[in-house]
């Protein structure tokens, strides 16, 4: 608890340097309105061993346009049932905001995760901390310039799974919060990148077989420091959890 509310003390005061520094600026916003899907799988393989899969469209303009494709693996080591260790590799092809753009802007990540879930009463508590680092591709005038801009970037989501009954086919209430803070030479005015909340239902198919459906706000500071995206996101993430190894 100690940590989280240092955690949240970090980002008050890097929101309020932010804004000192920006105050000669205008604030705008951008709106938009996504949609996201993917699959995400955590596959037990052999004892404490396992991986971690994800594959992520995300569109913008609802469905109309693209925003980016996301394949991510890792490696992933069970301590206990509830406390996990992952490392792993992602890519992603960020799709230009400017208008009669073409090229696609690849992003190459390394990453380190942490996650711990506990139940308070019936509620299911997930804790993730997941430390990235990022290789992002430059483009100028819908060219590459065969450069990358670098951070590393610090995340942490606290969520909630309240079950609105007892049998395992009846729809929990979710609710979740993601800070994502960013450092690097290259970052000057947005150490503070962006804050997700999503509300929605969590929905179990089979034993191995799950997706969550809901609204996601996202708000993310553009490296101006003035300039902000704000958007209003369809999410609807599957989750596929089967167990491979050799029963005794």
């Amino acid at each position: 608890m100690k940590n989280i509310c240092r955690l949240l003390a970090a980002v008050i005061c890097i929101i309020q340097f932010a804004d000192d520094v920006t105050a000669q600026q205008t604030k705008t916003i951008n709106h938009q309105s996504q949609s996201w899907f993917s699959i995400n799988s955590t596959i037990k393989v052999k004892g404490r061993l396992g991986f971690l899969a994800d594959v992520h469209i995300r569109r913008n303009n609802f469905l109309a346009d693209p925003s980016f494709y996301f394949v991510r693996g890792a490696i992933n080591y069970w301590h206990t049932p509830n406390l996990t260790f992952a490392v792993g590799y992602g890519h992603m092809w960020v799709a230009p905001s400017t208008q009669g753009y073409k090229r696609f802007s690849n992003e190459n990540r390394i990453y380190q995760q942490v996650q711990y879930t506990s139940k308070i009463g019936s509620v299911n508590v997930s804790q993730r901390l997941r430390n990235e680092q990022r290789w992002q591709e430059i483009i100028v005038q819908d060219k590459s310039t065969h450069t990358n801009k670098f951070t590393d970037r610090v995340r942490y989501q606290l969520s909630f799974s309240i079950p609105l009954g007892k049998d395992i086919h009846v729809p929990a209430f979710t609710i979740a919060d993601e800070i994502d803070l960013q450092f690097g030479k290259e970052v000057v005015y947005n150490t503070f990148d962006q804050n997700r909340v999503f509300v929605g239902l969590k929905q179990t198919i089979t034993p191995t077989l799950s997706f969550d459906i809901g609204y996601m706000y996202v708000m993310q500071q553009k490296p101006s420091g003035y300039q902000y995206d704000e958007n209003d996101t369809f999410r609807w993430f599957f989750y596929y959890t089967p167990d491979w190894r050799k029963k005794k």
